[in-house]
């Protein structure tokens, strides 16, 4: 199953925007996976939301967690498939880095608020500028001063884009696709957050068994064999088993369609001028990760107790927007002398962005909001 002949060569690196000195020990891919990790965008995933919030239950995944699990998952098939374990590593973990409080209800009603201004918010988008210049940690460059191939993989991380369509963007290659180490991350993101969900929608009491059966074909054979191999299990360990089944699954869908896809590439240059990304699920795995979605969306994400926690979100966000556009002293000076060069309303949206949900509870109370 080796893809050996697609592996990202790191001596064909663009390098690093502010040229650096080598590391004795450490390869190029190994110091930004380290960076992000020394972030502290990266620290504040902690106390931000997946899809449950922090206070009702510790047991929950929250974004960090998550990106944990997307990074365990990735380099798993990066080691399968013979694949850079570093970059994928690295471009694993900086793949939420962007993400506002409160997931995607943060995202979408800071999209929301920047539409009047002719602009937009984006998670993928914000993550390079937070590793571009937010993080101030050297005092030689501004930023995290990441390698290109990692700052491509994060624009680049759900989607590509055509020459021009982004022209903010037209420095990372618009029209090719990244390396496969970095098609990769969507689609672990995908088996990550789908199984994960199913195993916190249980535990939160919005997804039975009998219900995911029901949805999932795949999930019925794998709760019928957790049954007859293990008897006596209460029903929240069989759930277990059939959550960790479903990740071996998925996973193993992965290696098999992006080897599939990718038989008739020759080498990375190849990849990047592929008609479509090498990355994906056999039609089998494809179909059952749909279904799970379905499932999901059904009885978790469009479940009364998040539908109510989202829209609190949304007003909230928007309330503490506002207060902020009339005073925009509330923010640190530091924060205003450093975004100095930004119109009012990005200081506002980027300042929020960086908010954890905790953060941003502390702020609405202090300011009454």
């Amino acid at each position: 199953m080796t893809l050996a002949h697609l592996r990202f060569p790191l001596a064909a690196s663009r390098g690093r925007r502010y040229p650096e000195l080598p590391h004795p020990y450490r390869n190029p891919f190994q110091r930004d996976r380290d960076r992000v990790i020394h972030a502290r965008a990266f620290r504040r995933l902690e106390n931000k939301t997946q899809v449950f919030s922090a206070g009702l239950s510790d047991h929950f995944r929250n974004r960090l967690t998550h990106t944990i699990e997307v990074a365990q998952i990735a380099r798993t098939v990066a080691n399968v498939l013979d694949l850079d374990e570093n970059l994928t590593e690295a471009l694993a973990l900086v793949h939420d880095i962007g993400h506002p409080p409160f997931g995607h209800a943060g995202e979408f009603e800071l999209n929301r608020l920047m539409q009047p201004y002719g602009e937009r918010f984006d998670h993928n988008l914000h993550a390079l500028r937070i590793v571009e210049s937010f993080e101030s940690r050297y005092a030689r460059f501004p930023g995290l001063n990441l390698t290109f191939e990692v700052r491509e993989g994060m624009v680049k991380h759900s989607r590509d884009f055509a020459p021009g369509e982004f022209p903010e963007l037209d420095e990372y290659l618009p029209g090719l696709r990244p390396p496969v180490e970095a098609q990769l991350i969507d689609l672990c993101d995908e088996i990550a957050y789908d199984t994960a969900d199913l195993d916190d929608g249980y535990h939160a009491g919005l997804v039975d068994m009998a219900s995911a059966c029901a949805a999932s074909q795949k999930f019925a054979e794998l709760e019928d064999a957790a049954s007859m191999q293990f008897p006596g299990a209460p029903e929240r360990v069989r759930m277990h088993e059939v959550v960790r089944g479903l990740i071996n699954w998925l996973v193993s869908g992965l290696i098999q369609g992006t080897v599939s896809a990718a038989s008739a590439l020759v080498d990375v240059d190849a990849v990047r001028n592929a008609p479509q990304r090498v990355a994906r699920f056999t039609p089998e795995a494809a179909a059952v990760a749909a279904e799970l979605k379905r499932f999901l969306r059904q009885t978790v994400y469009e479940s009364e107790q998040l539908v109510a926690s989202r829209q609190n979100s949304a007003v909230q966000m928007q309330a503490l927007s506002a207060l902020l556009m009339r005073q925009p002293e509330l923010m640190p000076e530091a924060y205003r002398e450093d975004s100095a060069g930004e119109a009012l309303h990005r200081q506002v949206c980027d300042y929020i962005a960086g908010m954890t949900d905790g953060f941003f509870a502390r702020a609405c109370a202090m300011w009454g909001v």
